[in-house]
């Protein structure tokens, strides 16, 4: 089979399973599985792929037919143009994320300040290790319940030369972590219970539930972390959640709620509230 030929196949493929522009996922596939960048598809077509090729190509597709992310497939998700290995035990990244670390840089704009940094439900450690890579004096740790998302996060932060500066704790939340902090951030589960059989079928039979399922409200982890992200901020430091899509006004009245001032939200590329702010003082 020559390139061109497995690019016509794999689209016609994606496209009777239902898959959203199969043209630029069959693209995508191919490329990784040929480990070339895409436009090498398009200049050279009649390039035969030899038997190895077919194979893991063959394999890639009949798991994207079955809605599996294209990033789990390759193992790999930028964020922050940055690469991120997954697991099975971790979220995988997405653009509406770097609106937290966007959120961060703009409260925060001297990127020589020595910040100690606080995520909580780090999963792959995305937000923490952009944050620390833009911040190259600051210090950070990451929490998570799961200490297999815990082991992706940490070879992530070795594969980005950054393990010197992150530590990560296996917790649930915060618990048991020292010190204080200049920003708290944190993406937790954010799905109602009653919404989770509704999502598209890459997150619900992916993405792992602990970092989706957010209670019968889908606030249950703000009401939580927010005061234990008090007791760990210094005087004047940041919280800075992720929310889902209409929770952002229900996120801010508890931060005002837990004490929190300067109280705001910022939106995504889609114009949607994506990220719900704050700071403490009188400590």
């Amino acid at each position: 089979m020559r390139r061109g030929e497995a690019l016509i196949y794999a689209s016609q493929r994606l496209k009777e399973a239902g898959i959203e522009d199969p043209e630029r996922e069959a693209r995508l596939l191919l490329s990784y599985a040929l480990q070339c960048e895409a436009l090498e598809l398009i200049i050279r077509p009649r390039v035969e792929l030899d038997i190895d090729e077919e194979t893991i190509f063959q394999g890639w597709l009949a798991r994207r037919e079955k809605r599996e992310p294209l990033a789990r497939i390759h193992g790999i998700r930028e964020f922050w143009g940055l690469p991120f290995g997954l697991n099975e035990a971790t979220l995988e990244p997405r653009p509406d994320t770097e609106t937290l670390v966007e959120c961060v840089l703009k409260k925060l704009p001297d990127k020589a300040t020595p910040l100690k940094i606080l995520d909580i439900g780090t999963g792959t450690g995305c937000v923490l290790l952009s944050l620390l890579h833009e911040y190259q004096y600051a210090q950070g740790m990451g929490t998570d319940k799961s200490s297999r998302a815990l082991q992706a996060a940490q070879q992530n932060a070795v594969q980005l030369g950054l393990k010197t500066r992150a530590s990560f704790l296996e917790t649930n939340w915060c618990e048991n972590v020292n010190g204080m902090f200049d920003v708290v951030v944190s993406n937790p589960p954010y799905i109602a219970k009653s919404e989770l059989n509704d999502l598209q079928p890459e997150v619900r039979d992916y993405d792992p539930m602990l970092a989706l399922d957010g209670g019968e409200d889908g606030l249950e982890p703000y009401r939580i972390i927010t005061p234990m992200a008090k007791n760990l901020l210094k005087n004047g430091g940041l919280l800075a959640f992720e929310v889902g899509h209409a929770q952002a006004g229900t996120v801010q009245d508890i931060l005002k709620q837990n004490g929190f001032g300067g109280v705001g939200m910022r939106q995504d590329f889609q114009n949607i509230a994506r990220v719900v702010f704050g700071t403490i003082s009188g400590h």
